[in-house]
């Protein structure tokens, strides 16, 4: 059977994003599998796995919106921004007055920048930032731009936690956005706690285990109900004349898109294609792609 759609896994904690993607490897015994954004070892949550002719869309769902609920531990900080590094400043908990929690987290709200940490698996000159990292070494890392949508305080129970759902854009590290909360709260922290909540359409609520998989408990989810964009359906000649790679006239009251869903009178999912002034031409073509 000809696998190709995604899945909307749950992560556990203590397996990376790669050890998942293997899992489905060897469970489903197919060998196009990717994954829809990194997610930390020691974190849980939303993991979409592209599976097929999928594999081929990875980089149209790169722009998606992410969600976190994550945990803030005040008292002291570690090297790797988290609970599984070394301890390297701690200062006293003190009581914070909630007037000063809102601003200090309402003023992480809209385009910010950031500095990658340094156990991350960004490169800088072909090489890992934590590959440097484990050697002793520091490297200078250059700012990144981010976009936090929202951010919410959802609990702050006693002097020590803080929980926080948080919405962002892509390449936004949360453990890096609870350094910068801490320091400007003048107090040591560190991400205690990370669940991702929603990863663009997939949701938490929506998502299935690893047990789920292996047990073969599990439906996979449509190709083109995942991809949001607008969609042409086109006359048999077109279609044919698309599958074999050539440009065509642009009839069908289509304005200039980078991105557009081709399907043919079937309503088969051709692939994705791009609206130039008077032509259709073919970006990424499904049809005819081995799993």
């Amino acid at each position: 059977m000809k696998l190709n759609g995604f899945l909307n896994i749950l992560k556990p904690p203590g397996m990376t994003s790669h050890d998942v993607v293997n899992f489905v490897r060897k469970h489903l015994h197919i060998k196009k599998v990717g994954h829809l954004g990194t997610l930390d070892p020691g974190a849980a949550g939303v993991l979409p796995i592209c599976i097929g002719k999928a594999t081929k869309l990875s980089n149209y769902m790169l722009e998606h919106k992410k969600s976190y609920r994550a945990e803030i531990t005040f008292g002291f900080s570690t090297d790797t921004l988290d609970k599984y590094g070394n301890i390297l400043h701690v200062t006293k908990v003190r009581n914070l007055n909630e007037n000063e929690l809102i601003n200090v987290i309402n003023s992480f709200r809209g385009d910010i920048k950031q500095i990658p940490p340094m156990y991350s698996a960004k490169k800088v000159k072909g090489k890992k930032l934590y590959e440097y990292a484990k050697e002793g070494k520091i490297i200078e890392r250059n700012e990144i731009d981010i976009t936090i949508y929202d951010i919410k305080i959802v609990s702050y129970v006693n002097l020590y936690r803080l929980m926080l759902d948080i919405e962002c854009s892509k390449g936004t590290y949360i453990r890096t956005l609870v350094y910068d909360i801490c320091k400007k709260l003048s107090m040591a922290g560190y991400m205690s706690l990370l669940i991702r909540t929603a990863v663009g359409p997939f949701k938490i609520e929506d998502s299935i285990t690893i047990e789920e998989i292996k047990n073969k408990n599990f439906k996979l989810i449509d190709i083109d109900s995942v991809l949001d964009m607008p969609l042409i359906f086109l006359n048999d000649v077109d279609s044919y004349k698309i599958k074999h790679g050539q440009i065509i006239m642009n009839k069908y009251n289509i304005n200039n898109l980078p991105n557009v869903k081709l399907y043919d009178n079937n309503k088969n999912l051709i692939g994705i294609g791009r609206v130039n002034d008077n032509k259709i031409s073919i970006e990424r073509l499904l049809v005819g792609v081995e799993e």
